[in-house]
């Protein structure tokens, strides 16, 4: 009988071993860098990403075994510069804890497949809640043990989640895994202390003679059994000196042992940024500004050292790092702040749902204004509200659904809106009863839609406001849309992203002595940030600046600023009157969205005044027309003009990820046609339209182009920093249309918006789309992102 051998092709074969000898080459740097980390949590933070990367995967965790042999846990990293311990017991109900105990390596191609993983054990589940409560699908899994070269003795987990082809990790994969793990077991077993895995803390006391290791071992048990902490069995049971439990740390640490003192100066200085609530929950606390450095007293200088909190706060300091116990930490803290306190934006967010679920298991009619005190709900209400500033997102959409349905909570970043976390039905009333309460609106009221502010200093250590507006919706429910307005020192005008011929262009016009000249866009559009960026620009000793705006988000040394005051009379008219007679150089007016206003500000420009306003239009010429729809007089008008802004933003592609590609001739050819569209109708093109489209064409590639005039486009991909988008930040694509005399006797005319439109781009105005083109040619967005916000 013949036998048939596959024989590889000898390309195949080449690259097959090119892709191993890449990926050995991969993983002994990843050994490296596991060998070279200090602690868990640097392996966490630094190493985790390169192993991802290695892998191919999405997610890692590093699970280690606890002293007692009989769960598995990980530090996961739940904020900024915040870590949760999850645990998991040594048994079947869970993937991790399966592998744990059989001690063997396995590859699940979807640990939604039941029968895939009864084909493993008839008993093991794959925990689904983590899934549920985040929106993510986990699917492929690869999990291996971290075990002892000597006696097999488990150590840790470590678990590979989702791979980026969707497809099973390959044996490769699976190789270099038991590779990592076999590291891992090294330098785990190398760094027991700085770890603590296989060795407790307090082990100097045993060392030391102060207690027994039989005793020790009856406190260890005592402690779990009354789910109490270790230190407090050992200070009230064992009688133990609380001195020598910190020398023990001291000891294990490597670090001075600081005691309490009572009569411990308070370094105000050093306090004046650090809230109680801060310093409880992270466990440290700066008590010294000595001539050899911060003194910072901590539970765990490691893990504080690790994270680098202490220099992100204080980053001209050397950090000098001492322990003490945690009765001695709560003393210096009671000591500096005075009383308790409560704590807030403790835990991570699912573990407070729970919480919560768990407390009201069935939809039931509560008492609102009580659960709405209650103080889970007061530190879920905070945490929602932190997370999000530390995100960097615009707006908190919370949206209730009637029934037994969930409250959906989702976060608007960089213009678009992503799933954050979903509340239980029972918490819908209560969790908007307590954003009511935070912005002091009328709890009782939830018929007509109510607006308010939060000033969010009053309720946690982070010094933000928040626009908070409720809408009665379908179903008797209110939805919530809270505005983190975005306090801060205006960005210079040279770095708003104007392309340089607009940049001239506008700062020719801001120049003028006196006129009107307007920003445009929908709302979120970017229109108040570039109007303070224009005032920064304007902004000196000599120059009186009054605006006028609602709200007011951002501010400036040198300018007087009016917040708008309906309920007080304080409107946009009342307060343009006010300014003429108080002797400005410079007003901007936060909207002119009616005839009067508009009015004033027109009277204002022509009689020696620089005015700057928004209007909520969709172009430069369309908001000329809106002004003379709302009654303004054509010549007056005319005069006053200098010209308008059109803004929009676009998805900025994130540096980090995107990736380069040398543009088809086809590709090019289309951008040009694109950026073309409103041209046709121009002087310059009905001349010689295949000429202007060369001349356009021949200026890119000088421009764009490399030495052989090949231009070199970007397109997303797609990493962590993203989030998997490919996008990061945004970019403000602009349309300048400058008053010209051409343009101030179309306006005189009452001018269709087709002919001012032509007449602007005579005059070498580019539109939002032309803009937004050019700027994917300098490689910050992709024609996707423009086409989307500049669609007519």
């Amino acid at each position: 009988m013949n036998t048939m051998i596959a024989i590889k092709p000898a390309d195949e074969e080449s690259a097959d071993i090119s892709n191993r000898l890449t990926f050995s080459k991969k993983l002994q740097d990843v050994t490296n860098k596991i060998h070279a980390a200090t602690d868990i949590d640097e392996i966490m933070l630094e190493v985790s990403k390169d192993i991802c990367s290695l892998f191919n995967a999405d997610r890692l965790t590093i699970y280690t075994i606890s002293e007692d042999n009989t769960f598995l846990s990980s530090r996961v990293k739940t904020g900024l510069d915040s870590f949760q311990d999850l645990k998991l017991a040594i048994n079947e109900h869970s993937v991790a804890g399966f592998v744990g105990l059989q001690k063997k390596t396995i590859n699940i191609e979807d640990v939604y497949n039941k029968r895939e993983l009864k084909s493993l054990n008839e008993k093991l589940t794959f925990l689904q809640d983590v899934d549920k409560r985040t929106g993510y699908r986990t699917k492929q899994m690869l999990v291996a043990p971290i075990l002892n070269a000597e006696d097999q003795a488990l150590i840790g987990v470590i678990q590979v989640i989702n791979s980026k082809d969707d497809k099973p990790f390959t044996p490769m994969i699976v190789d270099g895994a038991e590779e990592i793990t076999r590291t891992l077991a090294i330098a785990l077993k190398q760094r027991q202390k700085s770890f603590k895995l296989l060795k407790s803390k307090y082990d100097h006391l045993v060392m030391d003679a102060v207690i027994s290791a039989g005793e020790f071992e009856l406190a260890t048990r005592s402690a779990r059994k009354k789910s109490c902490d270790l230190e407090d069995v050992l200070i009230d049971e064992f009688q133990i000196a609380v001195p020598l439990i910190g020398q023990a740390l001291a000891s294990f640490f490597d670090v001075k042992y600081e005691s309490f003192k009572a009569d411990r100066v308070k370094p105000i200085d050093l306090l004046r940024n650090l809230k109680r609530e801060y310093v409880q929950t992270n466990a440290w606390l700066p008590i010294d500004d000595s001539k050899d450095g911060l003194v910072v007293m901590t539970l765990d200088p490691d893990r504080i050292r690790s994270l680098r909190i202490v220099n992100n706060i204080f980053p001209k300091y050397k950090v000098i790092y001492t322990v003490t116990t945690k009765r001695e930490f709560k003393q210096t803290v009671d000591l500096f702040y005075g009383g308790g306190s409560e704590d807030i934006d403790t835990g991570d967010i699912n573990d407070m749902l729970v919480g919560l679920e768990d407390e009201t298991d069935e939809l039931q009619e509560i008492d609102e204004t009580s659960a709405a005190s209650d103080n889970e709900l007061v530190k879920l209400v905070n945490k929602i509200i932190i997370d999000a500033y530390k995100m960097g997102v615009s707006d908190i959409h919370v949206e209730p659904y009637p029934g037994k349905e969930k409250t959906k909570i989702r976060f608007r970043k960089d213009g678009s809106l992503m799933p954050y976390i979903e509340v239980p039905a029972s918490l819908r009333n209560p969790l908007v009863t307590r954003i009511k309460i935070m912005c002091d609106l009328d709890i009782s009221e939830k018929r007509r839609p109510q607006d308010g502010k939060i000033k969010f200093r009053r309720f946690a250590p982070l010094d933000i406001e928040l626009r908070v507006a409720t809408i009665p919706s379908a179903g008797g429910i209110e939805d919530v849309v809270m505005r983190i307005l975005a306090a801060g020192e205006p960005i210079p005008l040279d770095k708003m992203g104007f392309t340089p011929h607009n940049l001239n262009e506008l700062k020719s016009i801001i120049s003028k002595p006196y006129g009107l000249f307007f920003v445009c866009g929908p709302t979120g559009s970017g229109k108040t940030t570039t109007l303070h960026s224009i005032l920064k620009h304007l902004n000196r000793a000599e120059t009186k600046i009054w605006t006028a705006e609602d709200p007011v988000e951002i501010t400036q040394k040198g300018l007087r600023q009016v917040q708008m005051n309906p309920k007080a009379g304080l409107t946009f008219p009342v307060v343009m009157k006010s300014f003429l007679r108080a002797d400005p150089d410079i007003i901007m007016v936060g909207e002119m969205r009616d005839k009067e206003t508009t009015s004033i500000g027109i009277e204002a420009s022509l009689t020696g005044h620089l005015v700057f306003a928004t209007l909520h239009t969709n172009s430069a010429p369309e908001s000329v027309i809106r002004l003379l729809d709302m009654g303004m007089d054509p010549f007056n008008f005319a005069d006053a003009l200098l010209g308008v802004l059109a803004q929009r933003l676009a998805k900025r592609l994130c540096k980090k990820c995107k990736e380069a590609y040398t543009v088809s001739d086809r590709e090019i050819r289309s951008l040009l046609t694109e950026y073309c569209e409103e041209l046709r109708h121009i002087d310059h093109f009905k001349a010689d339209a295949e000429k202007a489209y060369e001349d356009i064409l021949a200026n890119w590639k000088k421009q764009y182009g490399d030495e052989q005039g090949q231009i070199t486009l970007y397109k997303s991909v797609g990493c962590e920093d993203c989030a998997g988008t490919g996008y990061s930040g945004r970019v403000g694509l602009h349309e300048l249309l400058t008053a010209s005399d051409a343009l101030k006797k179309n306006i005189q005319e009452r001018a269709r918006v087709a002919e001012m439109l032509v007449t602007a781009l005579n005059e070498g105005m580019r539109t939002l789309k032309q803009d937004g083109i050019e700027k994917v040619l300098q490689g910050i967005t992709d024609i996707h992102q423009v086409r989307l916000v500049c669609i007519k």
